[in-house]
Order: structure tokens, then sequence, then C-alpha cells
């Protein structure tokens, strides 16, 4: 059984873009058509999750655990990220990411496959270190974002920065942009997937600047 792990962070994100992209990947690549979905909206630096955990809890041994990206399944600190590998491990798990082609092959026993292995373990680990980092380096982003609004919203009311209130819809939508520039998208399509006006990314970009 094919298991396809589906994740977004937050309920304004659709966890399910990349359903037809991993079905189609199921047919051409994997021979199959046989899948089960999970789709979930959660933070990847949890590990508890109730889907996921549902997904695990309903696998059996060989079950294949397909994602898009490792990032999908992991964006946990070393701890979680060990203890959640050592939950996929003990149901038999094999997991297969669309982006690492070395895991999308089953391999046979004897030393060739063990070797290959070990060596799609080693990277799927390096993926998951690369995709915490990066998510504690968008985390700081966002606090340099926020303290910089802050500064020049206070330098305009001539009061304390620490005085300056933020509401939760404003910095939700600042992290979203934030995000997003990361992505090499254009000012327009930042300003529709984030639901905030253009000006607000030329602002927000100006800032970070």
């Amino acid at each position: 059984m094919i298991r396809v792990y589906l994740r977004a962070s937050t309920a304004d994100q659709n966890a399910e873009r990349a359903k037809e992209l991993l079905a189609q990947f199921i047919s051409t690549e994997m021979h199959d058509s046989d899948a089960v979905y999970y789709v979930e909206n959660a933070s990847g630096t949890k590990l508890e999750r109730p889907v996921l955990n549902q997904l695990l809890n309903e696998s059996s041994d060989n079950d294949v655990l397909l994602v898009e990206s490792v990032d999908r399944l992991s964006r946990l600190t070393q701890k979680d990220w060990e203890t959640l590998k050592a939950k996929v491990n003990a149901k038999g798990l094999r997991l297969v990411v669309r982006d690492l082609d070395t895991t999308h092959k089953q391999f046979e026993s004897g030393i060739t496959g063990d070797i290959m292995r070990v060596i799609n373990s080693m990277l799927i680990d390096l993926m998951a270190t690369m995709a915490r980092l990066d998510n504690e380096k968008r985390i700081e982003r966002t606090k340099q974002g926020i303290a910089l609004a802050k500064a020049a919203k206070a330098k305009e009311l001539g009061i304390e920065a620490d005085s300056v209130k933020f509401g939760g819809r404003k910095l939700k939508d600042r992290a979203a942009v934030i995000e997003l520039l990361d992505k090499g998208l254009t000012v327009k399509q930042i300003a529709g997937a984030a639901n905030v006006g253009e000006a607000t990314v030329y602002r927000i970009k100006k800032e970070i600047k």
C-alpha cells in the first residue's frame, strides 16, 4: 500500500496542492494506482500531528510512505526527527521522497541494496536538517521584519518601539510575505498568495532590505 502524506503549515495554505503531482508520480514512476492520501494542515515542527499519527497507526510492514519533499514530513528538531524515524522504521515503512531520486527504487537484499539504503538514510537526514535550519532562518527573518516595522511605526508616531502593537492578522500577513519573498516569486504573485495588497509586499520588502 502506498500512503501519501500531504502537509501544509496552516489552514490558509492548500495541503492538497501536490496531490495531483504525486498521483501522477505514483502512476508513472511507481507503476501503481492504489494509494491512500493523508492531508494535514499542521506545522512540520510538531512531532505530534493527528493525521500523521493516523497514517502510522494504519500502516503495515512494507507499505510505502510517499512525500513530495522531506520538509513536508519534517522540520523537527534533531531529537524529534530521530523519534519520528524510529516510528517509521518500526512500522516497516519505506520512505519515498519525490524530490530525491535515489529513494524511488526498491532495492533488493544484498550489499548493493544495503549500501543504497544507508546512502538514502544519510541524504534524508541531511534534507531534514536543512528543512529545520530553513525554518529557523524564516522565523528569524520574521522577527527581524516585525522589529523593523515596529521601529518605523515608532519613529512615525514619536514613541518607543516597544509601545507599538501589531494585531494577530497583521503579524500573520507579515510572516506569510516574508516566507514567500525567498521563493523567487513576483510581487503580484506574493500578494495573491499571502492575500495582501502589492503595496504591503513592497513595504515589507523595503523594510527587510
